[in-house]
């Protein structure tokens, strides 16, 4: 799946795309700044959350409420290591059946090996986004 969009179509993308997924586990790549955490606002918002989402970069992980789920919002940018990753319990977080979305994910790639999707961001121009849903 390939969309452009602007900022205000967004809401429109996000369900698109979870229309479009076939597991709960959602890799997101891209730039810093082009608009990861603004697009799983909108997700979370179309899986029927009422929670505030906003990123997790200094608590590493957020967790949000679904009605019969959660989702779990992980920003790995700071991460140094592999280490660090075990040591807030990622594993135990891939293992359960809840969402699981993760900006900046390199660093955990290789513990994935179930079922997942890859979701690509880039800025296109001054108002327009590209994702790419793999």
């Amino acid at each position: 799946m390939n969309i452009d969009y602007s900022l205000n179509e967004l809401p429109i993308v996000a369900k698109q795309l979870l229309e479009n997924l076939k597991s709960k586990t959602i890799l997101l790549y891209g730039d810093m700044g082009v608009g990861k955490t603004t697009l799983i606002k909108e997700f979370v918002k179309a899986l029927g959350s009422l929670d505030e989402v906003s990123s997790p970069t200094y608590s590493i992980v957020n967790e949000y409420e679904l009605k019969d789920d959660k989702v779990f919002h992980f920003d790995l940018y700071r991460l140094k290591d592999l280490d660090e990753a075990y040591n807030i319990g990622i594993e135990d977080y891939l293992d359960s059946s809840n969402w699981i979305i993760i900006e900046w994910p390199e660093l955990i790639e290789d513990l994935i090996t179930d079922n997942y999707h890859c979701v690509y961001l880039s800025l296109k121009d001054k108002n327009t986004r590209h994702i790419i849903l793999k």
